[in-house]
């Protein structure tokens, strides 16, 4: 059977499994009688938050105590990922359930006007009542997608003719005639600035009262799944002053640079404030650590905020919070900016997950599990703790399962990949948080990590006679792995060389 028909008649199949899966969920949540109490969701996700950039994680100077609670009162999983780190796809895993190829979106790009199953309509469909509050970073962006409301903060993005998000409307009657941008500085700038504006008007504020205030006046029979997305700590790096007065330069982490990372030092000067790499010396990476970690703790005494309004209602032992974030932030890392890279500080994310009294489990509270994950295994995750069944079909597997200490379908390692975006550097790579392996398929280079003994990836082993074995085995994982693409990807038996960007799948949906 061709490749192409095989993945034909694998789409109708899941297509089935899906409209299957959420019709038995509709009427389960119409059947008569008692039905067990559901939890509440909260979901909470930050953007571009780096995965070590949280107390629980190890971080000694960032001050994050309400996420450190999260973590105290579920597990923190150490080796999360967001497999194609950037903000669309990471959207896209986190609707659909599935890894890169089968959503079908390889880099950044504009995500799909419908996939075949969904998360909000999945829980819909369990009787959840759903609502989204802050950044959703969907086309058309005034999209439900099976949410029954929105509040948008969309950063100043109008993709849609006429478009104006819910905060800057709300922006323009609190503060007539100001500038909601003006601070200055790009929404992919290097550069950092204390918030140049009242500290009630910042849009992180915004999306902590609106979620407050969602809780406070919740008075509806169902269970709800509120999820609360910040556009921080995304730059601009711009929390309000109090913020950044909290840390001092010489106390953030200097960049790691890799023996291997010269490549990426050069930058036109002056430097373009929104480049995406170049050596600007580590008092400015510092300069924009101190802004960052502002940011992340102003999100997080906004997450304290929500939690205590969760505790006042009486709703905290009923809720499963997550908490996760779409990709991480280089900061000047390797001499490397934003995001799209396969390396921990794109890559790796924050992942935390608090679950009800009621699911037990109170021994494995306050663990770190090093299980891999990622974001295609938020949905499976949501759905199990609704008691709504999950489509066969699905690449994600329910983080829950490893709190309960299943192990027998441990998943050994995860794929990530990003197609062309900065450069030519489109690639590949496996890692099982051990190790990390990544393909360039531009020019065939191939770099290899030992992420327990290197964490901060500044040994490339790929050259290394004494790690020929480890070499050989990670590139015939990712040949395994690459084999159902074709061959565009896997050529008699080895990896291909490819000069075009290929930034959609065959399996992205047809836009309608």
């Amino acid at each position: 059977m061709g490749l192409d028909c095989w993945m034909k008649m694998t789409r109708r199949s899941f297509l089935r499994s899906a409209a299957a899966v959420t019709a038995a969920a509709s009427l389960a949540a119409e059947a008569a009688g008692t039905p067990r109490r559901k939890p509440n969701i909260l979901y909470l996700m930050s953007d571009q938050h780096r995965g070590d950039c949280l107390g629980c994680a190890g971080n000694r100077v960032i001050k994050t105590p309400h996420l450190d609670s999260v973590a105290a009162d579920g597990v923190r999983f150490s080796r999360a990922y967001s497999s194609t780190p950037s903000c669309t796809p990471a959207r896209s895993a986190i609707l659909t359930g599935l890894s890169p190829w089968h959503h079908g979106m390889l880099g950044y790009g504009r995500i799909a006007d419908k996939y075949p199953f969904e998360l909000p309509g999945a829980l819909r469909g369990a009787g959840y009542y759903l609502f989204g509050i802050g950044k959703m970073h969907w086309y058309p962006q005034r999209k439900l997608r099976g949410y029954h409301g929105t509040e948008l903060d969309e950063s100043g993005r109008a993709q849609t003719p006429g478009f104006v998000s819910d905060y800057r409307i709300w922006f323009g009657k609190q503060a007539p005639g100001q500038n909601p941008d003006a601070t200055g500085i790009g929404w992919n700038d290097y550069r950092a600035r204390a918030y140049a504006l009242a500290e009630e008007l910042h849009p992180t504020k915004w999306t902590g009262d609106r979620a407050v205030d969602f809780i406070e006046k919740y008075n509806r029979s169902e269970p709800f799944m509120l999820k609360v997305s910040f556009a921080r700590p995304h730059s601009p790096y711009d929390p309000p002053k109090r913020f950044i007065e909290m840390y001092k330069e010489d106390d953030m982490p200097a960049p790691v640079v890799g023996d291997w990372a010269g490549r990426y030092a050069e930058h036109k000067d002056p430097p373009n404030p929104s480049l995406w790499r170049g050596d600007l010396g580590v008092r400015q990476a510092k300069e924009s650590r101190r802004a960052y970690y502002g940011s992340v703790s102003f999100i997080d005494e906004q997450i304290g905020r929500i939690l205590a309004a969760l505790k006042k209602r009486g709703m905290y032992d009923n809720t499963l919070i997550v908490f996760f974030s779409d990709h991480g932030d280089m900061l000047g890392d390797h001499h490397l900016w934003r995001k799209t890279y396969a390396y921990e500080g794109s890559a790796n994310i924050p992942m935390l997950l608090r679950w009800p009294k009621s699911m037990g489990m109170d021994d494995r509270r306050g663990m770190t599990l090093s299980e891999p994950v990622e974001l295609r295994d938020v949905l499976p995750t949501l759905l199990d703790a609704a008691g709504a069944p999950v489509p066969a079909g699905l690449d994600g597997r329910s983080m829950l399962d490893a709190v309960r200490g299943k192990t027998r379908n441990r998943r050994p390692y995860i794929d990530l990949e990003h197609s062309m975006c900065y450069s030519k550097d489109h690639w590949n790579a496996l890692t099982d948080g051990a190790f990390k392996y990544i393909y360039f398929a531009f020019d065939g280079r191939e770099q290899l990590f030992d992420l327990e003994h290197d964490p901060g990836e500044l040994r490339d082993l790929a050259a290394e006679p004494s790690h020929k074995n480890e070499l050989l085995e990670w590139r015939g994982r990712m040949v395994e792995h690459l084999l159902e693409r074709g061959e565009q990807f896997v050529s008699n038996g080895k990896l291909t060389m490819r000069k075009k960007r290929l930034l959609y799948s065959p399996n992205f949906p047809k836009r309608t």
